[in-house]
């Protein structure tokens, strides 16, 4: 009796397990409620795991179900869980960083083992901490999240919420120039996609910083109602860097999803009475549903551009959504993500009261392989940890 009731829960299991991830490939805008059902895929998968060594222990033929259906699906196991422990003895590189404060910053990033990889850093910057609420003593952070960005060794750097002051600022009339520092400064190109001037004249967007001379250059706008958009840049690298006869073009894009625009202290104050949850749960759950719809539209925009692309595509961002959502599912049913790929654990990249979150994110088309990628946790002076991956070309 007993072990019919745990085959009628594997079946129900198993079944719950499919229709999760089927309401992964569904836009929220034809029914928003599937982003629920999607979001329950790593606990179906766990449980899916748990049944497999129950039966593993009772009766072999069962065993079969839950573990072929973790075999078919492991790569949405990945997605959650990546494990690639072989990746952990990559060569790195130290890099120490002395801080105005007195402390010393460690920070190891990945070697390309060839000139002819290619390394790309994004990083939602929380506009270097600009803001009064966000301002430490001396502008601290900002100083050593700009020179941390400055001084690494990546090829690319991918930024997100970007902050630049062009003529500085009362403040510190240099600290803020970060085209300067981050663009000729660090000997890289620069492109830079201002989405709002404000009155002082400093600038709001996304930027990508290129060590390759960008040949071509475009953005991608999500609609009139949103300043959160994408960008795209085709870089040459030099022959000698390719070990081929002329310069090989690869083109990169940096996007910025849709926010829900959640209150961290909202969701947090919803979760711990019932009268929070009275008071904060429609205003979180309208916003939650307007932001699956924005990113849903908002990715199939960015697919449809990409899609037209005659270089290899590597892509960063920060996607605002889960890896069980449309929008990473869409990516990955035609690109390699590089933490899923090369990294090992969660890889979470949110940093807040809300553990485990990885919702920034960097993808390689077919014609990359994923070297290595890490999740740089020492950097905290924004609410987002940098991600580093290197890749090469098939």
């Amino acid at each position: 009796m007993r072990r019919l009731f745990a085959f009628k829960i594997t079946l129900l299991t198993l079944a719950w397990l499919l229709l999760a991830i089927a309401c992964q490939q569904v836009p929220a805008s034809t029914f928003w409620p599937v982003v629920f059902g999607a979001l329950t895929t790593p606990v179906a998968l766990a449980l899916t795991a748990l049944l497999a060594l129950y039966w593993l222990r009772r009766n072999w033929r069962v065993a079969v179900l839950p573990v072929a259906a973790l075999v078919l699906t492991w790569p949405h196991v990945q997605r959650g869980l990546a494990l690639h422990p072989t990746y952990l003895g990559k060569p790195v590189k130290e890099q120490n960083q002395t801080l105005t404060n007195g402390n010393t910053l460690r920070s190891s990033f990945l070697v390309p083992a060839s000139k002819a990889n290619v390394s790309l850093l994004s990083a939602n910057v929380r506009i270097f901490n600009v803001y009064s609420q966000l301002r430490d003593p001396d502008n601290t952070s900002s100083k050593g999240f700009i020179r941390w960005l400055a001084e690494s060794p990546a090829d690319v750097l991918c930024l997100q919420e970007y902050y630049n002051e062009p003529r500085g600022s009362r403040y510190d009339k240099e600290l803020f120039r970060t085209d300067d520092h981050l663009g000729r400064g660090s000997g890289r190109h620069s492109f830079v996609s201002v989405t709002l001037t404000n009155g002082i004249g400093a600038e709001f967007g996304l930027a990508i910083f290129s060590r390759f001379v960008i040949v071509r250059r475009g953005t991608i706008a999500f609609g009139r109602l949103t300043q959160n958009h994408a960008m795209w840049a085709d870089l040459a690298r030099p022959a000698a860097r390719t070990g081929r006869a002329r310069p090989d073009t690869i083109r990169v894009y940096n996007l910025h999803l849709q926010s829900m625009s959640m209150a961290e202290t909202d969701i947090v104050k919803a979760t711990e009475s019932r009268a929070g949850l009275r008071q904060k749960a429609p205003n979180l759950l309208r916003r939650f549903r307007n932001g699956a719809v924005a990113r849903a539209a908002q990715i199939d925009t960015v697919l449809a551009h990409m899609g037209r692309s005659p270089y290899p595509v590597l892509l960063a961002g920060d996607l605002n959504d889960l890896p069980y959502s449309y929008a990473y599912d869409q990516l990955a049913d035609r690109m390699q993500n590089a933490w899923a790929t090369a990294g090992t654990g969660i890889g979470a990249t949110y940093n807040g009261k809300l553990p485990g979150l990885r919702i920034d994110q960097q993808f390689a088309g077919p014609k990359w392989e994923v070297l290595g990628c890490r999740v740089h946790r020492e950097i905290k002076w924004s609410d987002h940890f940098p991600i580093e991956a290197l890749y090469q070309l098939r």
